[in-house]
């Protein structure tokens, strides 16, 4: 259900690329309103416009460029908060705005693998926003925190979800192409990509990221908590020198085979539930499925529904497994800042923030 009118909200660290992302996504949204900024010390006290570092195409909306920076320290009065602080600040942070009572919709990595803080791509797994009610009574939170995943990850369980639905996936090999602009600013150093292409990302924790956040999205809420997805998942990333739109080759195995045909169809019909597809920032169709031998491709498909669709391509056999293909979703909208705020839309339709 649509709110009676539009909802203040504030959003955590927007000085930084992620926050601006989500600035111009909000900036004219039908049921949110920038009403807070927070950032560093630096910032705090000053017009936002004054203190940004603005990396993205467009200027910030004049009435954005005019808030004053306020301290991340301090709650603000709004139901919705959306964090894109660093991670070395987000646990603290959030917990004291979720224990305040605002609902947060994060984009920082410290609490997706919690028991009680759900996990969200929506179309996938919308069901476990039921995490919130006992969040609240184990955690003692008076609002809550709602975790949108890896933006990797975010690419990878788009068109895992219909095909386990249908077949079962049992496992997954996934190589990942990734953007700079997931490195966030000021990214990685131009002697390291230009003309390269640069393996385990952050030490192997993106890879990890990938093989356990894809289980628990795609995995099922028992009315206690999330059972994980029975699928075993091998990981291997690489940052390549594009700026956004992040890129998978994928190969599953099946426990029912499927024929490439069959798979294709599955795909192509894939919707959410219907609570999530009335909502403004959902796509009207989650996986566009492309027939030519070359596409997807960063530069022409990322930008699909705004940046929040999800293209697939290449379906073929696979001579290991069952299946392979290469599936693409832009990176600091789909698996950032436009899904959190897909989040909170949920959050607000399902009567959990009014």
């Amino acid at each position: 259900m649509a709110p009676s009118h539009k909802l203040p909200v504030a959003i955590l660290g927007a000085t930084g690329a992620v926050g601006q992302r989500f600035i111009t996504l909000l900036a004219n949204h039908p049921w949110f309103e920038i009403a807070v900024l927070t950032g560093s010390e630096r910032s705090i006290g000053r017009r936002y416009g004054d203190v940004v570092h603005w990396v993205l195409d467009r200027a910030p909306p004049a009435a954005v460029a005019d808030l004053v920076v306020q301290p991340t320290e301090t709650v603000a009065d709004v139901p919705v908060a959306f964090s894109a602080l660093p991670t070395e600040h987000a646990r603290e942070a959030e917990t004291r705005w979720a224990t305040a009572g605002v609902a947060v919709c994060t984009n920082a990595s410290p609490f997706r693998m919690h028991e009680q803080v759900p996990l969200l791509v929506p179309e996938v797994n919308a069901d476990h926003i039921q995490l919130v009610e006992q969040q609240r009574s184990k955690l003692g939170w008076r609002g809550c925190i709602v975790a949108n995943a890896n933006c990797a990850t975010a690419t990878l369980v788009m068109p895992l979800k219909p095909l386990h639905q249908a077949f079962g996936v049992e496992k997954v090999i996934v190589t990942t192409l990734q953007a700079i602009s997931g490195a966030g600013y000021p990214g990685v150093a131009s002697l390291d990509i230009l003309d390269n292409i640069i393996p385990n990302i952050a030490n192997g924790g993106e890879e990890h990221k990938l093989e356990t956040e894809s289980c628990k999205i795609l995995g099922s809420y028992n009315g206690e908590g999330i059972g994980f997805a029975p699928i075993t998942l091998s990981a291997n990333v690489t940052r390549v020198p594009v700026i956004d739109g992040h890129t998978a080759v994928v190969s599953v195995g099946l426990k029912q085979h499927a024929s490439v045909e069959a798979a294709a169809e599955v795909l192509r019909e894939f919707r959410g539930p219907a609570v999530v597809q009335g909502l403004p920032t959902a796509p009207p169709e989650p996986l566009s499925l492309r027939t030519e031998q070359d596409r997807p491709q960063p530069r022409r498909d990322r930008d699909l529904y705004g940046g929040m669709g999800t293209t697939v391509g290449r379906l073929r056999p696979c001579p290991l497994f069952d299946l392979k293909f290469v599936t693409l979703s832009h990176n600091t909208i789909r698996g950032a800042a436009g899904g959190a705020i897909l989040n909170a839309e949920l959050l607000v339709a399902e009567g959990i923030v009014a």
